[in-house]
This record gives C-alpha cells, sequence and structure tokens, in this order.
C-alpha cells in the first residue's frame, strides 16, 4: 500500500531540503560522484544556503510524506531554468527532485514525478522537462529515462555536464 502524500511546501520547509542536500551529497561522495554536488554539505555553504531558502518560498514546492516523515521534494515551474534551451511551447519544468536516502526503494522519486505529470495535465501542459547531471555512471539519467522520460539536448555550465530530458503527457 502506498502511504506516500504530497503536500504543498513553505519557507520552513528550508532545513527539510537542507537535511537532503547533505544526505545526498554524502551519498554521491562515498560512491564517486562528487563532481555533481561536491564534498562540502550544503547547510555549511551560506550560498547554498540562501539558494535553499529561495527554494523553500518556492510556489512550486512539494514536499512528499511517508508515514509524516518528509521523504522527498519537488519544485515545478512553468518556466525552465536559465542554463536550458527553451522550446517552442508551454511546458512544466522540474526544477528540483530530490529525496532523502533514508527513504530509497520506497518510490519517492517515482510518486513526485507522477505528481509533475498530473500537474502538468491539470494545467493542460503536453510537455514536462527535467534536467540532471550527466556525469558519473549515467544513473541518474537513466533513472529518468526509467521513469519515461526522453534525453534531448546535453548542455554545459563551466565543467558541470548536463542532460535535459522530456516527456509528453497528452
Amino acid at each position: 500500500m502506498d502511504n506516500t502524500v504530497i503536500r504543498s511546501g513553505d519557507s520552513g520547509d528550508a532545513d527539510i531540503l537542507l537535511g537532503f542536500f547533505d544526505e545526498a551529497v554524502e551519498w554521491l561522495v562515498a560512491r564517486g560522484s562528487s563532481k555533481q554536488w561536491g564534498t562540502e554539505p550544503w547547510s555549511r555553504v551560506p550560498k547554498r544556503v540562501e539558494r535553499v531558502k529561495g527554494m523553500a518560498a518556492d510556489p512550486g514546492l512539494r514536499i512528499a510524506m511517508v508515514d509524516g516523515e518528509a521523504a522527498g521534494a519537488l519544485i515545478v515551474s512553468e518556466e525552465h531554468d536559465p542554463h536550458v534551451p527553451p522550446v517552442d511551447e508551454r511546458e512544466l519544468y522540474v526544477r528540483l527532485l530530490i529525496t532523502s536516502r533514508r527513504f530509497t526503494g520506497r518510490r519517492v522519486g517515482g510518486r513526485l514525478i507522477e505528481y509533475a505529470l498530473d500537474e502538468a495535465r491539470r494545467r493542460g501542459i503536453d510537455l514536462v522537462r527535467v534536467d540532471c547531471w550527466a556525469g558519473g555512471d549515467g544513473d541518474l539519467q537513466r533513472y529518468y529515462e526509467s521513469q519515461g522520460f526522453k534525453p534531448t539536448v546535453r548542455f554545459h555550465v563551466d565543467d558541470w555536464v548536463g542532460q535535459v530530458l522530456e516527456q509528453r503527457v497528452g
């Protein structure tokens, strides 16, 4: 039985998000993928703390709750990130998808993606896009492909390589 509930986020969720990022950095470093987000916990980098506070205030923030505990987060917007090439149609862009390492294997990310696809349908939008780190072993890109996304454009931000993926929901 799926006991995941998705609620609206608010600015009080900044500490939850920082916890997710810190867990992710620790996990990425342990598996040799420190180029994705570095080696320093986000909670110790003032610039990243401010960035996360902005994420927590984003009206598109949703928090996945499992048994009353925050398990993941999603931010969707009708505007893509500035480093991503635009498209000639309306889109819903996944600006953040992150899950707590404590909930690995519980389909939290999948439920958040389903929420994003449903939200696109509710808004009458046929295209959902996301971007991710394209380095390392490629597991992150394969994850999105396993969720129905197709790779489109590669991009670089300095030495960070990203992949844009898309899914049609029409």
